[in-house]
């Protein structure tokens, strides 16, 4: 089971929460072509399929749905997208509404802690990157999102990797939150500073680091910089932890991957699962 879990006096409200759906608006007036072919690389990358046909996918935490979207270009036969954000919602919407011109999509606000199955049904897919951390509520989470994987369905998750600087940037986060817009610049502007000189330091070159950072996922060095930065509510787990949780749910482990943690003093990474329900 994982560990006892430091709990903040904060409400699950969007209100009180990292805005990611102004965050997910910049990025969805940007999409192009190129950004939704990565992102569909990678979904199959992580899903280990190339074919969604005739298979539900309901991705929780959707933000500009640009996976939602990756999802029915692999020929999913039903995406249904949830967002806590208004704003996430509103952008996800619209990107589909660019890119795909079929009505078997449905993009609605809800909270990952609050929606149940009884009311979404269960779906073969269930999609969650890098959301289920933000919630205020990391496990609870992870459970009630895994609630909706149908029998032999899989559960794709990715969660910030633990690190001995966590507490830092759960402070540092939650400081950016309640902050104005000049301290957030500040912050913004240091963290920018802090990462080009550690890629000098290694003899790397942060330009071509950066120009190359959206064939990652599809997304954007700067968009990943102010969620990183902003990301709030926060919480990680080690490798072993979300592991153990997830397979006793009733879940095999069928891949992982980046589950190597660094030092964290810059910051970390997803970590990314894949469990197959038994």
């Amino acid at each position: 089971m994982p560990p006892a879990l430091k709990q903040d006096d904060l409400k699950q409200d969007v209100q009180t929460h990292f805005a990611f759906g102004k965050n997910w608006a910049r990025y969805g007036e940007t999409i192009t072509r190129q950004d939704i072919e990565i992102a569909e690389a990678n979904l199959k990358r992580v899903l280990g399929l190339d074919d969604l046909s005739g298979k539900s996918f309901l991705d929780i935490g959707c933000g500009s749905g640009i996976h939602a979207l990756a999802a029915l270009r692999m020929g999913a036969r039903s995406v249904h997208g949830i967002d806590i954000d208004e704003e996430s919602v509103a952008t996800a919407k619209a990107v589909l509404a660019a890119h795909w011109s079929q009505p078997n999509h449905t993009i609605e606000r809800g909270n990952v802690l609050e929606v149940s199955p009884a009311a979404l049904g269960r779906f073969d897919v269930v999609y969650s990157w890098g959301v289920l951390h933000h919630t205020g509520d990391l496990w609870a989470a992870i459970g009630n999102a895994a609630s909706f994987v149908a029998p032999v369905g899989l559960f794709v998750i990715a969660i910030y990797r633990k690190t001995r600087f966590c507490e830092f940037w759960r402070w540092e986060k939650a400081l950016y939150v309640r902050s104005g817009k000049p301290f957030r610049a500040l912050a913004v502007s240091l963290y920018v500073v802090l990462r080009v000189f550690r890629d000098l330091l290694r003899l790397r070159n942060p330009i071509k680091k950066i120009a190359g950072h959206n064939r990652k996922r599809g997304m954007k060095w700067y968009t990943d910089v102010i969620d990183w930065i902003g990301g709030y509510p926060y919480e990680s787990a080690t490798p072993g932890e979300v592991g153990a949780f997830v397979e006793g749910l009733g879940f095999r482990l069928d891949q992982s991957w980046k589950t190597k943690a660094k030092s964290g003093l810059l910051g970390t990474g997803n970590a990314e699962y894949r469990f197959r329900k038994i």
